[in-house]
């Protein structure tokens, strides 16, 4: 794959910083400290813009500032600017549907009720981009719970033992994107799509 756009969603502002919806800025954001690559806001594209590696290695991370439900238009712009294609993008992106500690990797596919990838397709006009979502779990399992309760998860924190669990998939991520650009999405979802992080239980 020739990834050179990797774009993170969530929303922008101290209120949403460290939510389970914004783990895919915390993702970009970890990827940049580890390259010492400073974010600058680009009003162009609507987001901010980190550059990663030079020449044909070069990999641009984008954190739409647009908040999540218009997060397509800042894609679409990044794609535009840079004449890129949407075959050179991956979208990070929270899932409420995969348990947290899992990761789902995949070259295409439909939105999944996600608004920010529901988003994406509409101004991109196609499913076909890969995307890696990053489980965070259902508040509850019995549906009119969950739907109660669904907007309190996504915008809350993770909690201080669920941190070893996401500090493990963060650099889980951050290995795999490196194994998608230098084996190919199909062989990289064979390990992304394996790992699973699970909680650390103390004694009593």
């Amino acid at each position: 794959m020739d990834l050179q756009l990797l774009v993170g969603l969530g929303n922008p502002g101290s209120r949403y910083a460290e939510t389970r919806h914004n783990v895919g800025f915390m993702l970009l954001e970890r990827l940049a400290a580890v390259e010492s690559a400073p974010f600058r806001n680009q009003p162009r594209l609507q987001g901010l813009l980190a550059e990663i590696g030079s020449g044909p290695q070069r990999l641009r991370l984008l954190m739409p500032q647009t908040y999540m439900n218009e997060s397509g238009r800042s894609i679409r712009s990044a794609l535009d600017w840079f004449r890129l294609e949407p075959s050179q993008l991956l979208v990070l992106v929270d899932d409420m549907d995969l348990p947290f500690g899992r990761l789902r990797l995949r070259a295409s596919g439909s939105a999944g009720g996600h608004n920010g990838l529901r988003s994406t397709i509409q101004h991109l006009g196609s499913q076909e981009f890969a995307r890696l979502r990053i489980g965070i779990g259902a508040p509850a399992q019995e549906p009119q719970e969950r739907k109660a309760r669904t907007v309190g998860h996504v915008l809350g924190r993770f909690s201080s033992s669920e941190r070893p669990v996401l500090d493990a998939v963060l650099t889980e991520v951050i290995s795999g994107i490196d194994l998608i650009r230098r084996l190919g999405i199909e062989r990289a979802g064979n390990r992304l799509n394996a790992f699973r992080a699970e909680p650390i239980v103390t004694a009593p």
